[in-house]
């Protein structure tokens, strides 16, 4: 297998998306050997899908791209609002998904688009 490979997944910002988004990152990071990465990228992965289905606009635009070094995955809508992080309180729902990528990413970010933003994390291979 010759790396970096690059992975592309478009899907509507609909409640079912962060699954089919968990499950495609899962299944494109497993038959490649990076089985130890598979949870903590598909759970990043949905919180950030999630992310764009309750609060952002426009369809999700999710790429991945496996690197000798890293795995990235970033998701893309059509907001140029930013996420921002918040407290949520013990009885909150909700609110918690940007700590989670931070602290389970060894990076993450934001990079703005012409159309949007695109928000991702990284994983290092060990």
């Amino acid at each position: 297998m010759e790396l970096p490979l690059s992975y592309t997944l478009f899907t509507p910002a609909v409640a079912t998306s962060p699954k089919v988004c968990r499950d495609f990152v899962r299944s494109m990071l497993e038959p490649l050997g990076l089985g130890e990465l598979a949870d903590t990228a598909a759970l990043c992965t949905s919180e950030l899908v999630t992310y764009v289905h309750r609060y952002a606009e426009g369809d999700v635009h999710l790429r991945a791209a496996i690197d000798p070094t890293h795995v990235r995955v970033a998701v893309y809508d059509g907001s140029t609002r930013l996420p921002s992080p918040r407290r949520a309180s013990a009885g909150d729902d909700g609110g918690r998904g940007l700590f989670l990528v931070t602290a389970l990413s060894d990076v993450c970010g934001v990079t703005p688009t012409e159309q949007g933003k695109g928000v991702w994390f990284q994983l290092n291979r060990r």
